[in-house]
């Protein structure tokens, strides 16, 4: 008899990024987007460069002063940004 072969477009891609191991940078990536929206735009306009490694988000910024402001909220900083990536993707911040 004959046997279906069709697929949701949704599983195939979830499958490849599975047998491909790219979920972990996927939600890297996800937690970086997400930067503006748990910062604001006003941090977001004074950061440099964002760079996932180790579970550490580093954070290059242009100004010292909000170096050390954002240094007291780097828990609360954690938390929002792994929630909204919806993972535990990083656990410390390193500002810089």
């Amino acid at each position: 008899m004959f046997q279906s072969n069709e697929h949701k477009l949704k599983e195939i891609i979830n499958e490849l990024i599975h047998q491909y191991r790219l979920t972990g940078k996927l939600n890297e990536l996800k937690l970086i987007k997400s930067w503006e929206v748990v910062a604001g735009p006003m941090i977001k306009k004074h950061t440099l460069d964002l760079k996932v490694k180790n579970s550490k988000l580093f954070v290059k910024l242009d100004s010292p002063a909000l170096r050390n402001e954002l240094s007291y909220s780097r828990q609360k900083l954690i938390d929002l940004l792994n929630k909204e990536a919806g993972d535990k993707i990083i656990s410390d911040i390193i500002f810089t």
